[in-house]
C-alpha cells in the first residue's frame, strides 16, 4: 500500500456487508466488546434502511474496504441547531498511518456541511492515544465526562 494513495470515502453499499462485518468485530475487540450476531445483524439493517438516521462512510485504499465510520443526525439543544454525532470509526490496523480516518473524518464533515453543518462530536477511550493524537490535530477535546446506564 503507498503512502502516497488517498484513500477514497463513500457510502456504504450492500456489497461491503462482509468486510463492514469484519471491521465492526475487529473494533468490537479493540474495545473490549463482543458483538453477538443479532448487534451485528440489527447494526447493518440499520444502516441498509435508507430513512434510518444512521448513516455510514466506508474508506477504500487499493479496492479494498480499510475503515469505515457512522455517523447520525440529532439536535443540538445548546445551540437550537443541527449537530452531529460521530458514532464509531474504525481503521484496519494495517491501514494505519495512511490518512484513513483522517479522509472519513474530512468525509463526514462534508456531508454534515452540505446538510446545516453544526457540531460535530464524538467519544472515545481515555487510553486510545493514537487515536486521540490524530483527534487533537482536526478537533477540541471537551472537559465534559461521559456516563452510562443500561436500562431494563
Amino acid at each position: 500500500m503507498s503512502d502516497s494513495f488517498t484513500p477514497q470515502v463513500r457510502p456504504v453499499q450492500p456489497q461491503d456487508r462482509e468486510r463492514w462485518e469484519e471491521l465492526f468485530l475487529a473494533y468490537g475487540v479493540f474495545y473490549r466488546e463482543s458483538f453477538t450476531p443479532d448487534i451485528v445483524e440489527g447494526v447493518w439493517a440499520w444502516l441498509m434502511e435508507a430513512e434510518h438516521p444512521l448513516r455510514c462512510f466506508v474508506a477504500e485504499m487499493d479496492n479494498t474496504v480499510v475503515g469505515f465510520a457512522h455517523l447520525r443526525f440529532q439536535h443540538d439543544t445548546f445551540t437550537a441547531g443541527s449537530g452531529w454525532f460521530l458514532d464509531d470509526l474504525f481503521t484496519d490496523p494495517d491501514s494505519r498511518g495512511h490518512g484513513v480516518a483522517t479522509a472519513l473524518i474530512s468525509a463526514i464533515e462534508d456531508f454534515a456541511r452540505a446538510r446545516g453543518g453544526g457540531t460535530l462530536r464524538w467519544i472515545t477511550a481515555s487510553d486510545n492515544d493514537r487515536a486521540r493524537r490524530l483527534y487533537d490535530t482536526v478537533a477540541t477535546a471537551t472537559t465534559w465526562v461521559t456516563y452510562e446506564k443500561e436500562l431494563d
